[in-house]
């Protein structure tokens, strides 16, 4: 399989069509083995993919410390095509617990002193703030990361789930890359007025949750038990009725997949893919068949009637429940 490639907005890098995503490789998904991720990371890089996300508070350093061992670990030829993409700000405390956000200017050089050392490189390929801090305008928080690009520790900035006036702000500070935000089949939030948005600036979006943390995945079952450090624990999508209704959707796109002769999780992807050359998906695969499946899905295309058929089984809004717990979803209101 060759590799397609897609490009960062009009000043951003060429990158694989498709990321990966590695912060279940340490965080927020239940234990992880600590030699299969490295593994699948090694095959992500044989497979062409470049684009490695993470952030700096993913098992508190863990996941860039995991990414660092896998690039040296790997050949030099692979370790030099990774560009990392890295969000800061986010703030947690010693049992796990989320406190806050700092988007300070002194708080952005700090993180990223960090995150270099913890990657073990001498520069940032893209760097964000996970959320915006709401006590720090986001023209100081860019304003930092454009010093940071001046020095060469960082070479592109990004945003992470900001709405559509926040963008705008930004962009009149600092080029701006893409915008880091939830897209899937279930998540079409960024329809309205974010991706016409960015697509108005020449801004890429690179997209998380294509597989809403594995719920569309054709993957998860009715009567599975998740442990009770997975995020999705707690999850609304995950509970309850909510759980019932949306694997119902599943079921639906099943067949649909089933007709093209691939998996859900595959055609889930491709229409993520299907939504445009400025959108990258990352997929969050932490083993390496699971990886395997996923780079699958730039082999699916998909034509005017599939496209009907899948938005027939899994209309837009159809999700039940919020995609985070409340007090997150307000947050994230808040800034759109």
């Amino acid at each position: 399989m060759t590799m397609r490639t897609r490009t960062l907005g009009t000043t951003g890098p060429q990158v694989s069509a498709l990321g990966l995503g590695c912060m279940g490789m340490s965080a927020l998904y239940g234990d992880a083995d600590r030699a299969e991720s490295i593994a699948t990371i090694h095959a992500a890089l044989e497979a062409g993919v470049t684009l490695l996300d993470t952030g700096d508070f993913y098992g508190m350093g863990h996941n860039e410390l995991l990414i660092g061992e896998a690039l040296r670990a790997a050949p030099a030829a692979r370790r030099e095509q990774a560009l990392t993409s890295v969000k800061f700000g986010a703030l947690r405390d010693p049992d796990g617990g989320w406190v806050g956000y700092d988007g300070r200017p002194a708080a952005v050089r700090n993180f990223a002193a960090y995150s270099l050392q913890r990657l073990g490189t001498d520069h940032i390929d893209v760097y964000r703030i996970a959320r915006v801090d709401p006590d720090v305008p986001i023209e100081e928080t860019v304003g930092a990361i454009a010093e940071l690009v001046e020095k060469g520790y960082v070479r592109h900035i990004g945003l992470s789930e900001v709405g559509a006036e926040t963008i705008r702000r930004a962009a009149a500070t600092a080029p701006i890359v893409d915008l880091q935000i939830e897209y899937s089949l279930i998540s079409r939030g960024i329809e309205d007025e974010i991706l016409p948005t960015t697509r108005e600036l020449g801004i890429a979006v690179t997209a998380y949750g294509v597989l809403s943390r594995g719920l569309i995945s054709g993957h998860f079952t009715r009567d599975r038990q998740l442990a009770a450090n997975d995020f999705r624990a707690f999850s609304p999508r995950f509970q309850g009725e909510n759980l019932q209704r949306n694997l119902d959707l599943v079921e639906a796109l099943r067949k649909i997949a089933e007709q093209k002769g691939v998996s859900v999780a595959q055609i889930a992807i491709a229409w993520v893919l299907s939504r445009g050359e400025d959108i990258v998906p990352l997929v969050g695969a932490r083993r390496r068949d699971r990886l395997a499946e996923a780079l699958g899905a730039l082999e699916v295309t998909l034509d005017a009637t599939d496209l009907a058929a899948i938005e027939g089984a899994v209309p837009a809004d159809a999700a039940a429940g919020d995609r985070y717990p409340a007090a997150q979803m307000a947050h994230l209101d808040s800034e759109r």
